[in-house]
């Protein structure tokens, strides 16, 4: 069954969610569109070829003029709350990006919302929906290597070359720990399969560093089944860079697994056991769609068949809480538990 959507946010990323996610997706309708900048919606509407007549500067003079099963919210992060907010009250089922809310408390806000109004509310952790993360969470669960000790994840990228004035991203809050770590931290918990008691975290800026925040850290996280997560960030690293997943091996009683996924190196994991010195590659499974097709098709699906998506808001608050854990910790200079 088609499901009817209301687009929420046509800023740069939500022009690329319509042209490359919603557009490829033949089980979703778009019947309106939403962005609160007139002059970013003209744009939106010369760019993707929009109807006039369903382009709005309002979510709640879209929803009064059209019909929708759900929303589909890729603002910038001050609007994710009051657009979910507006949606769930009007008894929209809704998907939206990370980090789904400014803050632990409205987050839970919207959670509760949505389970007091019967409706889902998903968050796009589109890391997840990639072979070599579900291959390396299986390995895991499976208990190929045995039980979990220390997990070291390395991500680098050089991001530093466009002009300062001009670059969007050098200008935002929290660039590495709120706009990247996030996919990192939701992938610890899907990986290793246990929830964050604790992180120890410190960020900086590299003195050729464009940006305004801190685009570099390192942190160590404990969990509470006991393993411990050496994490290293950084968005003007000259190392050579990672896969967006970044660089991983996870050490455990019987061996070492290693993976990558979503970049310019190959979708990777593999296993060498204690006393073996080659790697043996895991067969990686065949997903039907990939990263943020991969997130709105498990909304679709969750939605016509009325079941708990994977990533319900409920589940993000856990990821949610460890991305502003490690933000405390970066500013305090202590040590911060995961609430």
């Amino acid at each position: 069954m088609t499901l009817q959507i209301i687009h929420v946010g046509l800023g740069g990323w939500g022009g690329d969610w319509a042209r490359r996610v919603v557009a490829t997706n033949k089980d979703v309708e778009t019947t309106a569109w939403v962005e609160i900048d007139a002059s970013a919606l003209e744009a939106a509407r010369d760019r993707l070829n929009l109807p006039a007549d369903r382009c709005f500067t309002s979510l709640d003079e879209a929803l009064k003029t059209v019909r929708a099963q759900a929303v589909l919210i890729t603002a910038s992060l001050p609007g994710h709350v009051p657009s979910a907010r507006t949606a769930l009250l009007a008894d929209k089922h809704v998907l939206m990006e990370k980090p789904f809310a400014p803050t632990v408390a409205e987050a839970r806000e919207l959670v509760e919302l949505a389970e007091q109004r019967g409706r889902i509310l998903m968050i796009s952790q589109n890391y997840r929906f990639q072979p070599a993360a579900r291959a390396a969470a299986a390995a895991v669960a499976a208990q190929q290597i045995g039980r979990l000790g220390t997990i070291n994840l390395d991500f680098r990228r050089y991001d530093n070359i466009a002009p300062i004035a001009e670059h969007r991203h050098y200008h935002i809050w929290e660039p590495l720990l709120a706009d990247m770590s996030i996919h990192h931290f939701d992938l610890m918990r899907l990986i290793i399969g246990q929830e964050p008691v604790q992180v120890s975290c410190k960020t900086w800026n590299a003195p050729w560093s464009n940006y305004d925040e801190p685009a570099e850290g390192a942190m160590t996280i404990t969990f509470d089944g006991g393993a411990v997560v050496n994490y290293r960030g950084s968005w003007v690293s000259t190392a050579p860079q990672t896969n967006w997943a970044g660089e991983w091996s996870i050490e455990g009683e019987k061996g070492e697994l290693v993976w990558t996924s979503r970049g310019e190196k190959p979708e990777y994991a593999a296993i060498r056991l204690r006393g073996e010195e080659e790697l043996t590659p895991i067969v990686l499974p065949e997903l039907t769609a990939l990263d943020r097709s991969g997130s709105l098709a498990a909304f679709v699906e969750a939605v016509n068949t009325n079941s708990v998506p994977e990533t319900t808001g409920r589940d993000n608050l856990k990821t949610l809480a460890l991305m502003f854990a490690a933000i405390e910790s970066a500013k305090t200079g202590q040590p911060v538990n995961v609430a």
